[in-house]
């Protein structure tokens, strides 16, 4: 894998905790998995369990303490929560969170060991020795459909300064991705900004996919606007069925309401609707893939899953954008990694490897 294969992603990092029953809320829950996550941070590891050549710039804290955090989880669950169900939650949540290692003291994993276990590039992470490390507590419908609330303001992610950028890195990347949440605030979105201009500089193929999440925003019309901000400089777009509703606020099963979301920098849109699979529209052709049926068990990561797939495929050969046959290969491909990401819970530790996806396009060829 070349340097100009490289695929820098940005963003945050943060830890999910998924119930381990489905379909009853967080207070309701019996339990947690706890696992790292944040969109960008499992992009780059998606990359790297496919084969591809991936690094993460960001920021976290480097060993955070799970009783430093605990009196503002319960403020913060409080608000959500009577206090005896969020004592209860909050309870749950450090007999999941606990760690017996060395002198038995408990501390939340550090996040980039897992960047590292998975081999993503983390010279471009920094610390911050204050503030805390993102936290996600994830409610599993039923069908595996998620629900989040966030403990994150402020978290370290929000920090990152541009000073604190490896614009070496960008400059090198074949590839910059990066979602919305960075986009917030300050000073982290000045950063964003920064590292976007860099990696246009340098001819570096922007990838953007939005991840809305509400709960982050001060609003819904705060969230289109600090989301549509940026929206005419990626070269390469992924939004959801769902996102494009509320991004247009149109039914998104119609091409003039996608199409509405479409601009001349542009070179490939696709959207997720997802496991019924994709649809895609380039400046020369359009069309739709079909997904995969799988025993979905919880969806998180699915779509960074299918991004991290789709990217490795572009960062490989750029021009399968210009080639419809070898996209739609492509995006089979993306389709397969993402409904595997589904048949397990947590979203790094459900990402697909190549054999994976493989086996699974092989076994539906088969039928």
């Amino acid at each position: 894998m070349t340097t100009k294969s490289l695929i820098v992603c940005f963003g945050e990092m943060l830890i999910d905790f998924v119930p381990d029953t489905a379909g009853v809320s967080l207070a309701e829950s019996h339990g947690f998995l706890k696992a790292p996550g944040g969109a960008p941070a499992n992009v780059a590891c998606a990359i790297t369990k496919l084969g591809g050549s991936s690094a993460f710039i960001g920021k976290f804290q480097e060993e955070s303490k799970l009783k430093e955090h605990l009196p503002q989880v319960s403020l913060s669950l409080c608000l959500t929560y009577s206090l005896d169900k969020a004592l209860l939650l909050k309870r749950r949540i450090i007999d999941c969170s606990t760690t017996h290692a060395g002198r038995g003291r408990r501390v939340w994993a550090d996040a980039g060991k897992h960047l590292k276990k998975n081999g993503v590039n983390s010279e471009g992470v920094r610390f911050d020795q204050q503030a805390r490390t993102a936290l996600a507590f994830v409610t599993l419908k039923h069908n595996g459909e998620r629900e989040f609330m966030f403990y994150r303001n402020p978290s370290a992610d929000m920090l990152l300064k541009e000073s604190e950028l490896d614009i070496k890195m960008i400059k090198q990347a074949s590839i910059f991705h990066y979602g919305s949440i960075s986009l917030i605030s300050d000073p982290c979105r000045s950063a964003h900004m920064a590292a976007m201009k860099a990696a246009k500089e340098a001819g570096v193929l922007l990838s953007y996919d939005p991840n809305v999440r509400l709960p982050l925003w001060p609003s819904a019309q705060a969230a289109r606007d600090g989301i549509k901000s940026i929206w005419n400089q990626a070269d390469f777009i992924k939004v959801s069925d769902d996102e494009v509703e509320f991004l247009t606020q149109k039914d998104p099963q119609k091409e003039d309401v996608v199409m509405s979301l479409w601009h001349d920098q542009l070179k490939l849109l696709v959207i997720t609707d997802g496991g019924k699979g994709c649809r895609y529209f380039t400046k020369s052709f359009k069309g739709k893939v079909d997904g995969f049926t799988v025993k979905t068990i919880d969806t998180t990561g699915a779509g960074d899953a299918f991004v991290g797939a789709l990217l490795v495929s572009i960062a490989k050969n750029p021009s399968i954008m210009q080639d419809e046959a070898k996209l739609k290969e492509a995006l089979t491909f993306a389709n397969a990694c993402g409904a595997i990401a589904t048949t397990q819970k947590g979203a790094i530790p459900a990402l697909p490897t190549m054999s994976d996806a493989q086996a699974l396009i092989a076994q539906s060829k088969a039928k």
